[in-house]
């Protein structure tokens, strides 16, 4: 029986950082959609679903990808050290091409007890490349799926818009 986990990562455009983890063997399901929205003066985070045309037009909810693994087959670490490795992690509000507040990089976990190994995986990122890291590292507040025609773009559309490299994916099929 596998031991099912889920991490939320904003890595640029959600497309290509799908596709990313689709090819991690031990990943078992994705889903595009918008996260981490603005909390309000009240405290009162996002009480609807967002739109993709409302995250264009400044919303505050960064893109993300949902990632569900077998923690039996693949480890959190793993999925965080080739998310660090594929993203610009000093980058603010922008990876590759793509600029704004949507684009931003994070990791969110859902669990509590993964927060500990994300912190030291970003320790380790610093301590590598010499610097503190722009990337956000919170607790999921929420997650919007995003529109259909969103899901599973790269696979519908092979030919489309992704900000990802061969490296990093060719990377993740040999994880």
């Amino acid at each position: 029986m596998a031991t099912l986990r889920t991490i939320t990562f904003g890595g640029g455009c959600f497309w290509g950082a799908q596709r990313l983890f689709q090819l991690v063997r031990g990943v078992v399901a994705s889903e595009v959609g918008y996260a981490n929205g603005p909390v309000g003066p009240g405290g009162e985070y996002w009480s609807r679903p967002v739109t993709y045309a409302e995250v264009c037009a400044s919303s505050g909810h960064v893109e993300a990808v949902r990632v569900t693994y077998d923690a039996d087959e693949r480890s959190l670490r793993d999925l965080l050290d080739l998310f660090l490795d594929t993203i610009d992690p000093f980058a603010i509000n922008a990876q590759g091409p793509d600029h704004g507040v949507q684009y931003r990089s994070g990791i969110y976990w859902s669990d509590e007890a993964d927060r500990a190994l994300i912190a030291e995986a970003v320790a380790n990122c610093e301590a590598r490349l010499g610097s503190a890291i722009a990337t956000e590292v919170e607790q999921l507040r929420d997650f919007w799926p995003a529109e259909e025609h969103h899901q599973d773009y790269l696979l519908k559309n092979p030919a489309g818009y992704c900000h990802i490299g061969p490296v990093a994916f060719a990377k993740a099929q040999a994880l």
